[in-house]
């Protein structure tokens, strides 16, 4: 391929299929902090900002330029920081120059709400691949009900004034929960009036210190394929990744692996504290890269992780709805407490999408949500069918109340997980 006349989109499918081969880690992300200025009820790992604990366990500087400096010399081409809030730590910047300086491709995630005139003009001087900031409302009264900050929504604001102000490569998408269903349309609108991209997500997991909190906001299978059938190009899209992305038959007398995605073959995750593991959201087998190197992380203990066998057959494994379902190992540990049992809600909502958007359902063995097919269907008509009616005839439009307990069927977690 010429990578002159392709897209990047050529350029970066290209440089996947080279390195599958040969297990290059070209994709990292990693988790800065786990602190956060706001508290949002969805989210999966934040701690508050003044955690003196957790602030105490993170990388240095020195151990983070030390990790940059080997993910470079492994390979690695695109690298996220993500957070908690990145901007939480004072010596971001200075991780972040390193990682421009040795040729990496680096992406933020924010909230916006700690980006100031000074940081955007580093910014400026050092410009990243990309930034995505996260909405949580189009007002105030919903955004703010989400990060359980007053005056949060100004700051995010004032955020992204400032970075669209300087020409930044900005995007902006949110997250679709029961607090902020209602304005998903407005916040598409918001990022349009501002030229700049916008995507949204509904899937909500369980926390990693095993909580199951964030569930209490996530949105029923209804509600999410309802906004699914609000934009068509959305619903175009779940039609091509599942025609595109079938699973592969597996040879008579072989066991599938456990992983099928790109973690421990072309992507890896590193948190605050160093644990390197397959994804951000797989915390039960990790290798602490501030112990031991990253290489030896990549190298020898992901390739352990990856090469795992399934220790039992499974629907999803034949599943033509993989793609759209979101399962996998991670998904099972946190929600289950099991890498290997599916997660009934990603699968009816894998289900009823494809009902609904007419995409076959093959059989894939012993199924629950094939068992009720007939309620999928009957579904699926009353949500072509609704209109503009559609969310709020299926749920009512006051969030549910939080709760709090552990979802995760004893993971002996819990107390480790205490102190992040």
């Amino acid at each position: 391929m010429s990578i002159e006349s392709g897209s990047y989109a050529e350029f970066s499918a290209f440089i996947h299929r080279e390195v599958n081969a040969t297990r290059v880690p070209v994709n990292g992300t990693v988790e800065i902090t786990n602190r956060c200025p706001l508290d949002c009820a969805h989210c999966y790992n934040n701690l508050p900002m003044h955690d003196g604990v957790a602030r105490a366990r993170e990388l240095t500087t020195a151990e983070h330029h030390r990790i940059i400096d080997e993910l470079a010399d492994l390979g690695c081409l695109w690298l996220l920081y993500t957070g908690g809030e990145i901007f939480a730590r004072r010596d971001f910047l200075d991780i972040y120059r390193h990682a421009i300086r040795r040729g990496l491709l680096v992406t933020l995630f924010t909230n916006g709400t700690m980006v100031t005139e000074a940081i955007a003009d580093e910014l400026v001087k050092w410009p990243p691949f990309s930034i995505e900031i996260t909405l949580y409302g189009a007002t105030r009264e919903t955004y703010e009900g989400l990060t359980g900050i007053a005056g949060s929504y100004d700051l995010c604001m004032r955020g992204i004034a400032l970075l669209l102000e300087r020409g930044l490569p900005l995007k902006l998408k949110t997250v679709a929960v029961s607090i902020n269903k209602h304005e998903i349309g407005a916040m598409a609108a918001m990022a349009e009036n501002l030229g700049v991209e916008f995507k949204f997500d509904a899937m909500i997991n369980p926390r990693i210190d095993c909580s199951s909190s964030p569930l209490a906001v996530r949105l029923t299978p209804e509600e999410i394929v309802s906004l699914d059938l609000d934009d068509p190009e959305r619903i175009v899209a779940w039609q091509e990744l599942v025609a595109k992305f079938q699973p592969m038959p597996v040879p008579e007398g072989q066991t599938p692996q456990l992983y099928d995605c790109g973690g421990g073959v072309n992507s890896f995750a590193i948190d605050p504290y160093g644990d390197m593991s397959i994804c951000v959201l797989s915390h039960v087998d990790r290798y602490n890269v501030r112990d031991g190197s990253v290489s030896d992380g990549w190298n020898h203990f992901l390739r352990g992780v990856r090469q795992r066998p399934q220790s039992r057959p499974g629907k999803c494994t034949t599943c033509s709805l993989k793609s759209m379902c979101g399962m996998c190992p991670a998904n099972g540990e946190l929600e289950n407490g099991d890498p290997e049992t599916p997660v009934d809600f990603l699968c009816e909502v894998a289900h009823l999408r494809a009902i609904t958007f007419d995409i076959p359902v093959r059989p894939h063995g012993h199924c629950t949500m094939c068992d009720d097919v007939s309620r999928l269907r009957g579904t699926a008509a009353a949500l072509r069918n609704g209109g503009a009616e559609r969310i709020a005839a299926i749920a009512a439009a006051q969030p549910r109340p939080l709760v709090s307990s552990c979802g995760s069927g004893g993971c002996d977690n819990c107390s480790a997980g205490a102190g992040r």
